[in-house]
């Protein structure tokens, strides 16, 4: 997926829900802040996301443009409706999106992760997928690993879990 499929699921979630502010918090986020970003980064067909301000408009934007789709269908690329329950992230995510506006979104803005948000999301879901997504963040320098170890000090988790998500993060750092 690229920069201007993002721009195209923006502008179809909007025509559907009659919204006009998303947020987007699964892997594609980062084509708020790097539009170019990596292509080992872009693999993903999917954008979760979800309205801003009637997150129960989710299942409405799942049903016409989500999975098998004749959207998806179409273009080969599509959107997941979500919630803001469906990533865990740091405490002050909310104030660090990242706008997309621009002629491409039709009047919507989709609201993205900052890209150490984004990573902690990553930490915590854990996958091999995330996890490999992590490291490219790493190794292209696209995240600072000290600022994604302050941000894990503010999630309120079982203390187990954080240390899983440490030991992820050494290890991604480390590849």
């Amino acid at each position: 997926m690229d920069r201007s499929a993002l721009e195209h699921v923006l502008r179809a979630a909007s025509a559907i829900s009659n919204e006009r502010e998303f947020v987007v918090i699964g892997s594609q986020a980062v084509l708020g802040q790097f539009p170019n970003a990596p292509d080992a980064l872009l693999v993903s067909v999917e954008v979760d996301v979800y309205p801003q301000h009637a997150p129960e408009k989710s299942d409405l934007i799942d049903g016409a443009i989500g999975e098998l789709s004749t959207f998806h269908q179409t273009f080969g690329y599509y959107a997941h409706g979500v919630d803001e329950t469906t990533a865990t992230l740091p405490s002050g995510w909310a104030e660090r999106l990242i706008p997309v506006h621009n002629e491409n979104t039709g009047g919507a803005t989709g609201w993205c992760l900052e890209v150490h948000d984004l990573a902690i999301s990553k930490l915590a879901a854990g996958r091999e997928r995330d996890i490999d997504f992590l490291q490219v963040l790493v190794r292209e320098g696209m995240v600072d690993v000290n600022v994604l170890r302050d941000r894990l000090g503010t999630l309120v988790l079982p203390n187990d879990r954080i240390e899983a998500m440490r030991k992820r993060l050494l290890y991604a750092a480390s590849m």
